[in-house]
């Protein structure tokens, strides 16, 4: 990548990333074109291409900012000191949805880069999947199950709050009415619900 991308105004390099992260989530590497990139981002090919080599140069650029930027969001929306499950689940769920104000397809991308399957890209994948996952463990292990009523699955607990989430955002992006504050309003509601039928 060239480093003279930042110096871009930031309204273009997130057009540009956004684009980017789009069509890559949306179509998965295989499928995905710079065509549509630059077409998303209402840029010219040869911009795009004079910032990135490649499609490969695209992916790689679009995956380390998300991992970046989705482990800056957990570190500073989830506090280090907690460790009350639903605390810490209200927490993490508000850094995703704050990273997708800017960033709306940024978890389907993340979530997407899981299932690719060529090889080129899981060689990128390979050396930096392991940043966001240690991020997300180390939350996880602040979580003090402990203070559960006895019998309570906590590791249940949690699963069933993430997919609650992740269906949530999934809907409405289905639905076309995809709004972050709108949809972390409705996981808080989701959350707080199970949390007064647990305790």
């Amino acid at each position: 990548m060239n480093s003279k991308f930042f110096e871009l105004k930031k309204e273009k390099q997130d057009r540009m990333i956004n684009a980017a992260l789009k069509v890559f989530a949306v179509n998965g590497y295989r499928h995905a074109s710079t065509d549509d990139v630059v077409k998303e981002a209402d840029i010219s090919k040869g911009l795009l291409f004079h910032y990135f080599e490649n499609k490969l140069g695209v992916y790689q650029f679009a995956y380390d900012y998300a991992v970046r930027y989705m482990s800056l969001e957990l570190s500073t929306f989830v506090n280090s000191r907690e460790k009350d499950l639903f605390e810490i689940a209200k927490q993490m769920q508000s850094a995703r949805l704050d990273a997708m104000k800017g960033y709306p397809y940024m978890q389907q991308f993340l979530a997407r880069s899981h299932s690719e399957d060529a090889n080129e890209v899981l060689l990128i994948i390979g050396q930096k999947k392991d940043i966001l996952e240690n991020a997300y463990q180390d939350v996880y292990r602040r979580i003090d199950f402990n203070s559960l009523p006895r019998g309570t699955d906590g590791r249940l607990l949690w699963q069933l709050m993430n997919h609650a989430a992740d269906g949530l955002i999934q809907e409405h992006f289905q639905e076309g009415s995809f709004q972050a504050d709108m949809v972390l309003g409705e996981i808080l509601q989701y959350i707080n619900l199970i949390q007064k039928m647990v305790l």
